[in-house]
């Protein structure tokens, strides 16, 4: 087998078998392939496509091509989620705990931020004390124990999505379905879960712009699911603003608290209770509507945000600044950003501001950045809000003013004010099943 014949066989829209397939991840992964003719299969797959099948064979080709989790230690029913990525996306914190507190068990891995986004482990090592990088033995004790624990990934996990990436990276094929799909469903399934929660971000501070491409994702993380034996679903969640209030690591932590003492924003909420409710149907605990219901249930009476506690201290984590958000470290310097003119918010570039947390500090341009946990963006007002001239719209974090004058630039640029109030926009678009997709009022 030849990869020159695999290249040419996909550039002329041929279908690859399992086994060319598996040639190729095998042997780029040992090294026995060149970048350059990898770089040619990629592009082959970015204008060409590929088949179902043939982003199925792709994903658990890479899947097994290095560690993979085994859960079988852990009792009951394993289910795992997955965001895209996201501004002010702090629902794992949340959902993760509501799950667990009712008896379905969470081993999750999750990845560090970069660029616009915010990652969940730099979210939770804002915590004094927490660590994330566990031996395997000791993240499968902790998910027995205490039901859920949340920690990177390991060195060896899908090695061969960690190369593929860094060159779709380079040889512009990162918007590839096929490709995007393979790649969060590989870690996904190398983490062991039996069943696996899929979040898909759209809009403005999402990497899919449009529902209708973020519909297409979706499905092709589901089927892969479908057709590797894990129950699957996905939601369609809106990007087009940050989600919840606060932007950025140590304040994110606080909004999951007073989220989980039901004391936090609508949409945060609203989203958090729908992702639980997925999660606890996919184990089997119910109807939709009833799982909801349970979720909400958690926070009224505390036990989803103890069961925060609880993990956060397995982990090593000081759980005072749970009980009292103030004693988190304060940032150096603040500023208030007023409003431009009268009227209303009628619409708020996520990405823009994701950017503008990153100038503050919160988060990484590049790989080894280091971040400030203290830095971060508290929305005073979001879209929709009517605003008076000079009245605060957001307050910035960052350890000294500079920062907060630079970031400022980048966060008018990011808010428009109207004459009118815009329209409401649905906080979940869909959810797509191995059924179909069900598209919400």
């Amino acid at each position: 087998m030849r990869m020159y014949d695999i290249i040419a066989k996909k550039r002329d829209g041929g279908t690859l078998s399992n086994e060319e397939i598996q040639f190729f991840i095998t042997g780029y992964v040992k090294g026995d392939i060149p970048d350059y003719q990898a770089s040619a299969l990629l592009m082959a797959i970015f204008l060409r496509g590929m088949t179902p099948q043939e982003t199925a064979q792709l994903t658990m080709c890479m899947a097994r091509s290095g560690d993979r989790i085994d859960l079988s230690s852990i009792d009951g029913i394993k289910v795992d989620k997955h965001s895209t990525g996201g501004v002010g996306d702090k629902t794992t914190l949340i959902v993760v705990p509501i799950v667990a507190s009712l008896g379905v068990r969470v081993a999750k891995m999750s990845g560090r931020g970069l660029g616009h986004t915010g990652g969940t482990i730099d979210k939770m090592e804002s915590i004094p004390g927490l660590h994330t990088d566990f031996t395997q033995k000791r993240f499968l004790e902790i998910v027995q124990k205490v039901g859920c624990c949340v920690v990177g990934q390991t060195g060896n996990l899908v090695p061969a999505d960690k190369k593929l990436y860094a060159l779709r990276d380079v040889t512009a094929t990162v918007n590839s379905i096929p490709l995007i799909a393979s790649s969060i469903m590989s870690k996904k399934i190398a983490a062991g879960a039996d069943c696996i929660l899929l979040d898909v971000k759209t809009g403005s501070g999402a990497f899919m712009k449009t529902v209708a491409d973020s519909v297409r994702l979706a499905q092709a993380m589901v089927n892969i699911g479908k057709q590797v034996g894990r129950r699957t679903a996905a939601l369609i969640t809106d990007m087009n603003r940050p989600l919840g209030n606060n932007i950025g690591n140590a304040l994110e932590i606080q909004e999951v608290c007073k989220t989980l003492h039901g004391k936090g924003p609508s949409d945060l909420t609203e989203v958090c209770l729908d992702l639980a409710a997925n999660m606890l149907y996919l184990a089997g605990k119910g109807k939709l509507a009833a799982c909801r219901e349970m979720a909400r249930g958690q926070i009224e009476n505390g036990q989803g945000f103890a069961k925060f506690k609880e993990m956060a201290a397995a982990q090593g984590g000081d759980t005072t600044v749970l009980d009292n958000p103030d004693a988190f470290a304060k940032a150096g310097a603040e500023l208030e950003v007023p409003a431009q003119r009268d009227g209303f918010i009628t619409a708020m570039d996520t990405e823009k501001c994701g950017i503008a947390s990153v100038e503050l500090g919160a988060g990484r341009e590049k790989k080894n950045d280091s971040i400030d946990s203290s830095a971060g963006i508290v929305l005073l007002r979001k879209t929709g809000d009517r605003v008076r001239k000079g009245e605060p719209i957001a307050r910035f974090y960052a350890a000294d003013v500079e920062k907060c004058k630079a970031a400022e630039q980048l966060f008018e640029g990011a808010v428009t004010i109207g004459e009118t109030a815009p329209a409401v926009m649905p906080l979940i678009y869909a959810r797509v099943t191995a059924e179909g997709v069900e598209y919400m009022q």
